[in-house]
C-alpha cells in the first residue's frame, strides 16, 4: 500500500520543523549561552509548530482563519518574551523569524514540489551559520558599491526592456536597447572582476592583483603595478603581475565577442588564447624568479560600474560606431586599420564592441583584423605606462614583454589578413 500525499507531506515537514529546532540550539549554544531563558522553545517545540502549522492549514485551506489565529498567538507568546528580551537589553527577533518560517513549511510543503521546502531549510542552516562571515562582509563591504550596484540593475533590469529595439538614430544601424545591453555586458564583466579582487581576494599580493584586475582594466592595473615597481626597484613578481594582466585583457575580449559576435569570437579565439598562454608562461617565469613570499598591493578603490563612467561608456561606443562608419565608408580596409592602431591608445572596449554589434561594409576577417590591431596598441600604451610609472628599473622587462605581445599581436593581424587574401 502506497503512502497518502498527505502523509507524506507531514512527515517532510515534522522531520524539517525538528532539524531546524536543532541548529536553532546548536546557533544558541554557540553565540548565547548565557540566555537560554530568553529563547523560544527547543527542538521539540519548533517540531510541534511545523506539525500545527500543516494540520491548521489543511483544515481550512479556503480561508485559512485557523492558520492565521494560531499564528497571531505564537506571535503574541514571542512578543511576551520580547519584552523580557528588551529589559535584559536584547533586541534579537531570530528566534521568532525561524519560528515564522518553521509554521510556513505546511503550506509550503502542500503547494511546492520538495525542492521549495527542501531550499527552505538549507536556506535557514545556511544564515544561522553564517553570523561572522556575514559580519565580516558587512563590515568590510563598501556601501556605495551597493548604491552603484542598484541603480545599475534599475537602469538594466527596468529600463533596458524599456528602450526600443529598433534603429531610430540616424546613420547608426543599431538600436537603443542594444546599445545599452552593450554597456551592462561590459560594465558587468568587470565589475565582477572588481568584486572577486576586492572581496575574495584583497591583499592577495601582486600576481593575484595582475591577474583579477586584468579582467576590467588592464591599463588601470599596469598603472597602479608599475608605481609599485617604481619604489620596489627590479621586482620579478611586479613584472609577472603586469603581464599577466596584460595576458588576461586577451581572455576578456574573448568573452566580450562571444556574448555579441560568436563568428569573430571564432576567429579571435586561437590567437587570442594563444597569446594569453605566452603572456601567463612569461609571468610564471619571472614569479619563479622572484621572492615567493606573499607581497601585498594597495588595492585601488575604484569602482568601474559607476553610473557616469557607464553613461561615459555608451556615449563612446556611440561615436566609435560612427567614427567607424565614416572611416570605413570613406577610406575602407586601410583607414580601419589605422584607426584601430590610434583608437588602442585610448579605452579600446567601446571601439571593439562597435565593431562586434554594428553592421559595416567590410567582410569578417577585417573585424578581426581590427580588433587585434586595437588590442596589440593598446599592449603599446601599456608598456609606456609600464616605463613612465615604473622607470627603467622597475618597469624594463614587463615593458618589454607587454610591448612585444602587442607587436605580435599587430603583425598576426595583418598576417591572418595577407593570409586570408592569398589563402595561406
Amino acid at each position: 500500500m502506497s503512502l497518502t500525499p498527505d502523509l507524506i507531506h507531514l512527515t517532510i515537514t515534522a522531520v524539517f520543523s525538528f532539524l531546524v529546532g536543532m541548529e536553532l540550539k546548536t546557533y544558541r549554544d554557540q553565540y548565547h549561552t548565557k540566555e537560554e531563558n530568553l529563547y523560544f522553545g527547543t527542538a521539540r517545540t519548533y517540531t510541534f509548530i511545523g506539525i500545527l502549522g500543516y494540520i491548521f492549514y489543511k483544515m481550512d485551506t479556503v480561508h485559512l482563519s485557523l492558520y492565521i489565529i494560531v499564528l497571531v498567538m505564537l506571535s503574541l507568546l514571542f512578543l511576551s518574551l520580547y519584552i523580557k528580551k528588551i529589559q535584559k537589553g536584547k533586541s534579537s527577533i531570530l528566534p521568532y523569524v525561524v519560528m515564522l518560517a518553521v509554521y510556513a513549511f505546511g503550506p509550503i510543503t502542500e503547494l511546492f514540489p520538495l525542492w521549495m521546502p527542501s531550499l527552505l531549510l538549507v536556506l535557514i542552516i545556511f544564515l544561522l551559520n553564517a553570523k561572522q562571515p556575514l559580519q565580516r562582509f558587512s563590515n568590510d563591504i563598501n556601501m556605495h558599491e551597493f548604491e552603484t550596484l542598484g541603480k545599475m540593475l534599475l537602469l538594466s533590469v527596468v529600463i533596458l526592456p524599456l528602450l526600443p529595439n529598433t534603429h531610430i538614430i540616424p546613420y547608426l544601424p543599431i538600436s537603443p536597447f542594444k546599445i545599452w545591453l552593450a554597456v551592462v555586458v561590459i560594465s558587468g564583466i568587470s565589475y565582477g572582476g572588481y568584486l572577486i579582487q576586492k572581496y575574495f581576494f584583497p591583499s592577495k599580493g601582486y600576481f593575484l592583483t595582475g591577474i583579477f584586475g586584468g579582467t576590467y582594466s588592464s591599463t588601470a592595473t599596469t598603472v597602479v603595478l608599475a608605481r609599485k615597481a617604481k619604489s620596489a626597484g627590479n621586482s620579478s613578481v611586479i613584472d609577472a603581475a603586469i603581464i599577466a594582466a596584460t595576458s588576461m585583457m586577451y581572455v576578456r575580449l574573448i568573452v566580450v565577442a562571444i556574448v555579441f559576435n560568436f563568428a569573430v569570437a571564432k576567429s579571435l579565439m586561437m590567437p587570442f588564447l594563444s597569446l594569453a598562454l605566452v603572456g601567463m608562461v612569461a609571468a610564471f617565469v619571472f614569479m619563479k624568479q622572484g621572492d615567493q613570499k606573499t607581497e601585498n598591493t594597495d588595492f585601488v578603490d575604484k569602482n568601474p560600474l559607476e553610473l557616469g563612467t557607464a553613461f561615459l561608456f555608451a556615449g563612446l561606443f556611440v561615436l566609435m560606431m560612427a567614427v567607424t562608419h565614416f572611416v570605413i565608408g570613406h577610406y575602407g580596409d586601410n583607414g580601419l586599420h589605422i584607426l584601430s592602431f590610434f583608437v588602442g591608445f585610448t579605452d579600446i572596449d567601446p571601439f571593439i564592441l562597435s565593431l562586434l554589434t554594428g553592421k559595416y561594409t567590410v567582410v569578417q576577417h577585417e573585424l578581426v583584423a581590427a580588433i587585434m590591431i586595437a588590442a596589440g596598441s593598446n599592449n603599446l600604451l601599456k608598456a609606456v605606462y609600464a616605463l613612465w610609472f615604473g622607470g627603467w628599473k622597475g618597469g624594463d622587462r614587463s615593458a618589454l614583454w607587454v610591448a612585444l605581445l602587442g607587436i605580435i599581436t599587430i603583425i598576426w593581424a595583418f598576417w591572418g589578413d595577407i593570409g586570408f587574401i592569398f589563402n595561406i
